[in-house]
């Protein structure tokens, strides 16, 4: 029965929750947001108090994904169904977070044909912020209390309380 009703709900977040208008909008706009965190508190594996997601986020099933008190997927983000991310996590518009990538070790086979990397999930720490566009490679950590600029491409985990930008993400300085 379960399963069914997750079903339902991520058929019905899909069609309709997924496309209400963005929490800031002054008519349906709360009403959008209290809607979304009810889908995400059925279909996440831990949902917080008082997340918000955004018009457009794309998480997959979220079977797996956890997220916790206070924290939001922004506007058109895309995450893996098994990202973890902690408290009070704010997350800008169009963010990109990899859940895997193709196999390339072989010559004599296509990389096409060669299979997907498992990776395990990308755990954001919580009082973090994420910029808008930033894309954040397979298996990452993000720590605690860090920022990442606008536009960045993570390809290494983030050490807490750095602020980190560019492409690749580089240490700007530390917040402490």
């Amino acid at each position: 029965m379960r399963f069914l009703i997750k079903g339902l709900v991520y058929i019905f977040y899909i069609l309709v929750a997924r496309n209400m208008p963005s929490s800031t909008t002054r008519f349906l706009g709360r009403f959008s947001k209290k809607v979304r965190a009810v889908c995400a508190s059925v279909l996440f594996n831990k949902c917080g108090s008082n997340v918000n997601i955004e018009r457009g986020a794309v998480f997959g099933s979220g079977g797996q994904l956890e997220i916790g008190d206070h924290s939001g997927i922004g506007e058109n983000c895309k995450i893996p169904f098994n990202t973890r991310i902690g408290n009070h996590v704010m997350m800008a518009p169009e963010v990109l977070i990899l859940g895997g990538n193709h196999r390339f070790d072989r010559l004599d086979i296509p990389m096409m044909f060669q299979g997907n990397v498992e990776y395990g999930p990308v755990e954001i720490g919580s009082d973090v912020w994420i910029g808008s566009r930033v894309i954040i490679l397979p298996g990452l950590k993000i720590g605690e209390g860090s920022i990442i600029g606008a536009g960045s491409v993570v390809t290494k985990d983030v050490m807490p309380y750095s602020i980190v930008a560019g492409n690749p993400a580089k240490l700007i300085k530390m917040r402490k």
